[in-house]
């Protein structure tokens, strides 16, 4: 490990301030280079987050390489708390980046931190920040008079601000695991949730609070989350909230602090608006990089392969490169969120253990599926840029762009998810035809020398011998490597989800719509319409029944006076037999004109018809024949 800039000693003896006190300007940049040439060893520095449903205390591993020539954290004045839990997971020496951030950000100075993805940013900026807090078990309960405790104890003492909830959950994971015997109380703030848990836990008492710049400033808008007694302030993937057009939000939020705070910057590019945000809000801060100005921000451990692709052909050839040799957890990016259900759903079909992450989806339904391919239960996880940011997820071997991305910074955090922390990885692209022109963009600017991808399809030999894919392998996975648990496996927590899509545990299970019993429903009465002109019923145009008013053909007492009395036997006997099924009565026989009120309840409902003649007289028979009809009740 060789600093570029500065003499070999600590590195707090070379910082030199270039103004005076007060000033913003930041200080001299600590740059580390990080040799691949050096003997490594099997610590790590980089948690496996746990489950996101409750933040508490999950087990870390520690299984990536560091240089044995760095310091420990018990070496750079950690606190032995907080020692004891990262080498419970094995977690003893520093990478580069937290070498030269420890000394600092355990001083209280502010620092700005820069590396490329999977450089062990988050204990870069957790180890600080749980150093400098005040545990619960260190606060006074009370005075001697008897006096009660001060409720400020509860509000939170440090505020973590990330991009994306994915990656809100995992921090909060990080710390949670780190702190857990410092009793430090974590929270994770972020939409998609109901607020009454999250309020709850702000009321109930917390430390850290770890949040996305849209709850947050929700939250503290509203009164529930205090800000004003924060020491500690933590931007992680600045420029990731530049790009999602978060950065207002979190000028807002940084207006609501207090001016005396220790803040510290991190990211793995520095564009121009977070350098003017940097200024303006930090204290004089210290830019670290940890790799040297020139170095590429790719890792030299991903194998980079790119492939010209047709859009029919796809997806066959994404199940050939899913069975290349030594494949372990696969990562699947693409640009649209139709497109990474549909390929979800076109791998499971072919007996795949694929689960999709992207907007549509509820938010306990992207929890399930990111805890499912942690565990193992799934491999193969499609997933849209929401994914490719600060995830981190150990043995991913393969990372896979569907679609060219549209630059060469979403490139590059692509296909970080896979080489971190020192291991190998392998990279594929597949670029259509249109999408040439972005990838000779993305290649010149990263200096990939690879302006050309190769035409290949699922067919082509150099496929098969790039990915060392066996040579039988079809379209289809066969029955003898399905041996995942798959998504169904993992339970999903979709209590308080708010927008999205939740997923539908009855069918995922096998259950069918038809297999669900609907009541029976009560049989509808027969309707008799009917068709007359001036009071009488015209032939061959309907029935009517025996009764009063315009219903049935003739009228008695009140009904239309154009009809003549012979014309009511011949009018009447038509109507029974054109309506025999819906009055029974009326098909004995010719029947004379029924008195009001006789009848009325077996007739047919009548259709009324507005305005005309007959209009006075209708009201009347229908009065008349309820009349027997209330009595009865009676």
């Amino acid at each position: 490990m060789q600093r570029l800039v500065g003499s070999p000693g600590p590195p707090l003896a070379r910082r030199r301030s270039s103004s005076g006190p007060g000033s913003c300007a930041r200080r001299e940049a600590i740059i580390l280079s990080d040799r691949t040439d050096t003997p490594e060893t099997t610590d790590t520095v980089d948690p496996t987050a746990g489950e996101p449903a409750a933040v508490a205390a999950h087990p870390l591993t520690g299984d990536a390489p560091v240089k044995p020539d760095a310091p420990t954290f018990a070496e750079l004045g950690v606190r032995p708390e907080i020692v004891s839990a990262l080498a419970e997971a094995g977690i003893v020496h520093t990478f580069a980046i937290q070498e030269l951030t420890l000394p600092l950000a355990l001083a209280g100075e502010d620092v700005i931190g820069q590396a490329r993805t999977g450089m062990g940013k988050t204990l870069g900026f957790g180890v600080p920040l749980l150093h400098r807090l005040t545990p619960p078990s260190e606060q006074p309960a009370g005075t001697l008079e008897g006096e009660a405790a001060d409720r400020s104890r509860d509000v939170p003492q440090a505020l973590v601000v990330v991009p994306t909830r994915e990656l809100c959950v995992q921090v909060a994971q990080d710390l949670a695991d780190a702190g857990k015997h410092l009793g430090v109380r974590v929270t994770a703030i972020y939409g998609g949730r109901a607020y009454e848990p999250q309020l709850a836990a702000l009321r109930k008492g917390v430390d850290v609070v770890v949040g996305t710049p849209g709850r947050l400033l929700d939250l503290a808008e509203q009164r529930h989350l205090v800000l004003g007694r924060v020491k500690a302030l933590v931007l992680d993937e600045a420029d990731e909230m530049l790009d999602l057009g978060f950065l207002p939000d979190v000028e807002k939020i940084l207006r609501m602090l207090p001016d005396e705070r220790h803040t510290m910057l991190f990211s793995a590019t520095m564009p121009g608006p977070i350098i003017a945000l940097a200024r303006q809000f930090l204290h004089r801060p210290t830019h670290i990089r940890a790799e040297e100005p020139d170095m590429g921000s790719i890792h030299e451990r991903t194998t980079q392969f790119v492939y010209r692709a047709h859009a029919m052909d796809k997806v066959e050839l994404l199940t050939r490169v899913l069975q290349a040799k030594d494949r372990g957890l696969t990562m699947i990016f693409a640009r649209t969120k139709r497109t990474v259900q549909r390929v979800a759903d076109d791998l499971a079909d072919r007996g795949f253990a694929a689960a999709a992450v992207h907007g549509d989806l509820g938010q306990g339904a992207r929890e399930q599926a990111l805890r499912a391919f942690r565990s193992g239960k799934v491999d193969v996880l499609v997933a849209t840029d929401v994914a490719a940011r600060g995830i981190d997820v150990d043995d991913v071997t393969h990372v896979v762009n569907y679609q060219c991305p549209e630059d060469a910074k979403t490139y590059v955090h692509r296909i970080g998810r896979t080489g971190r922390a020192g291991k190998t990885g392998v990279a594929v692209t597949l670029v259509d035809w249109d999408e040439l022109h972005k990838w000779k963009t993305i290649s010149d600017d990263l200096g990939l020398g690879m302006p050309e991808p190769t035409e290949t399809y699922s067919t082509s030999p150099h496929l098969y011998a790039d990915l060392s894919i066996a040579e039988g392998a079809k379209g289809r996975l066969p029955h003898s490597q399905r041996t995942r648990a798959g998504l169904e496996a993992e339970y999903v927590d979709s209590e308080g989800d708010v927008g999205g899509r939740k997923r539908d545990r009855g069918r995922a299970a096998g259950k069918r719509d038809e297999e669900v019993a609907l009541p029976e429903r009560r049989p509808r009465k027969s309707r008799t319409r009917t068709r007359s002109r001036s009071g009488v019923v015209l032939e061959g145009e309907g029935g009517g029944t025996e009764g009063g008013g315009t219903e049935g053909g003739g009228t008695v007492g009140g009904g239309t006076g154009g009809a003549a009395p012979a014309e009511q036997p011949t009018t009447a006997a038509t109507a029974a037999a054109t309506t025999a099924t819906a009055a029974e009565p009326a098909a004995a026989g010719p029947a004379a004109p029924a008195a009001d009120g006789e009848g009325g309840a077996d007739r047919p409902r009548r259709r009324r018809r507005r305005g005309g003649r007959g209009r006075g007289s209708d009201r009347s028979a229908d009065a008349t024949s309820a009349e027997p009809a209330d009595a009865a009740a009676s």
